[in-house]
């Protein structure tokens, strides 16, 4: 399918949302904070930003430039960026992308269903209906069948509508709204009694932890995590975009809005912890958070139903918010396979979105019914070895393969502009040997 016949984003902005609400979702909202908790607060803060600005970002930039300049699906990308020579593992790599994005589906539809039905649990409570609320409230295999296909109905009903029509205009939509109730959530919290002490642990790092090569590790996961770096959605987004925009300053948006949300997003859960420990509720054991799951499903909740008809409200808006920040990032992994399918295989965005969409209702099912032996463990696998390996491979492939030469280079040397040559050194050198270090590591 030639560029001139593919769908659009159609202003800078809306490239922008779209791509920063593929980017943030739960890992921003719930698994960031958590990671914070567990990693030694504004330790494991310090070490997020660093590692986001020396290995996220460049690999951010890898990806977007990389399906931005081959205007194609991320197969396509990656097999026209490699060459002849290489074409084949460009192509193979962008199909272990697409593996990528639907590992994410698979169970991030599933955390997606929990965060809707939570969101509707206070509002049945409201309505007089207890057992309705204890239920939707309360983790169950019927619940996750119920809910889990839900999500995937609202994520496919954007995506068949096109990137334009649909992708582009419902973030710009959803994004604000995300950002002003989490906004509206952090005051309300940082008026709590005890808030202040969760604030103190979340802004000042204890500098003898950031040395800690398990530290660097998670937040290393956590960044690419948060950016949604490696599974192909910024590539087939940077693909949705004209060449002659300027993608190093699109990057930095994007990157920049991640961040921020990531970071207000602690701001609301560190010191959410500290009032609920103010309020007799354990939150810690043995130095460590006594579980994700326990910490957003039942220990925020058990805190804002003490506050009554307001903490309904609050837990409705929380939910509400996460449900959102979830959707915005099922969209643009699911929009990965749909480009594929209808580029490559000439399937309409109909079919391809509903083959999809079956595709992964299969794969969630399969990890409900396994929950235990599977769920974390897909997780544990996209996270810290898929997504990072991937963002290697961008950045050999920007950096060595690209007409057989470093494409920055060569580019910078045309215009002569010395910042660009640097990145390009810096991409083709410098992020390769830091990432190898961090594998060498995990191997060791």
């Amino acid at each position: 399918m030639s560029s001139t016949t593919r769908d659009s984003f159609h202003s800078r902005l809306g490239f922008v949302l779209a791509s920063a609400g593929a980017a943030i979702g739960l890992g921003n909202i719930w698994g960031f904070p958590t990671q914070v908790a567990n990693n030694g607060g504004g330790a494991f803060l310090l070490v997020y930003l660093v590692v986001t600005i020396l290995l996220a970002l460049p690999a951010l930039y890898a990806e977007v430039y990389i399906g931005n300049q081959m205007q194609a699906n991320p197969v396509a990308a990656l097999k026209k960026a490699c060459g002849e020579r290489f074409g084949k593992i460009g192509e193979s790599a962008g199909i272990i992308g697409l593996i990528g994005a639907l590992m994410m589906l698979s169970f991030y539809t599933i955390v997606a269903g929990w965060m809707l039905a939570h969101s509707l649990s206070p509002v049945a409570q409201i309505l007089g209906s207890t057992e309705s609320s204890t239920w939707l409230a309360s983790s169950s295999t019927l619940r996750n069948v119920i809910f889990t296909p839900v999500f995937i109905v609202l994520t496919a009903a954007i995506v068949h509508q096109g990137v334009h029509a649909g992708i582009e205009r419902w973030s710009s939509r959803l994004m604000p709204l995300l950002l002003m109730m989490l906004l509206g959530l952090i005051i309300y919290i940082l008026q709590q009694e005890g808030a202040m002490k969760g604030l103190e642990l979340y802004l000042i790092p204890d500098f003898s932890q950031v040395t800690d090569a398990n530290l660097i590790i998670a937040a290393m996961g956590q960044a690419f995590f948060s950016l949604a770096i490696g599974v192909g959605a910024m590539m087939v987004y940077g693909s949705y975009m004209r060449k002659d925009q300027d993608i190093g300053k699109l990057v930095l948006s994007i990157a920049a809005l991640d961040t921020f949300i990531a970071f207000i997003a602690g701001l609301l859960i560190i010191p959410a912890l500290f009032v609920a420990l103010h309020h007799g509720q354990q939150v810690f054991e043995n130095g460590k958070l006594i579980g994700q799951g326990q910490l957003i499903f039942q220990i925020l909740p058990s805190l804002f139903s003490s506050f009554g008809f307001i903490g309904s409200l609050v837990t409705f808006a929380l939910f509400t918010l996460l449900s959102i920040a979830a959707l915005t990032s099922t969209i643009s992994s699911t929009e990965v396979v749909v480009a594929y399918l209808v580029e490559a295989k000439n399937m309409s965005r109909k079919y391809a979105t509903n083959g999809v969409s079956l595709l992964v209702l299969i794969a969630s099912m399969l990890i409900v019914i396994n929950f235990e032996a599977i769920f974390g463990l897909v997780i544990q696998l996209l996270t810290t070895i898929l997504q990072p390996l991937m963002s290697l491979f961008y950045f050999i492939v920007v950096g060595w393969m690209w007409h057989r030469g470093n494409k920055l280079t060569d580019l910078a040397q045309l215009q002569n502009n010395k910042k660009l040559k640097l990145f390009g050194f810096y991409l083709r050198y410098i992020c390769p040997t830091l990432l190898a270090v961090v594998f060498i590591h995990l191997a060791f």
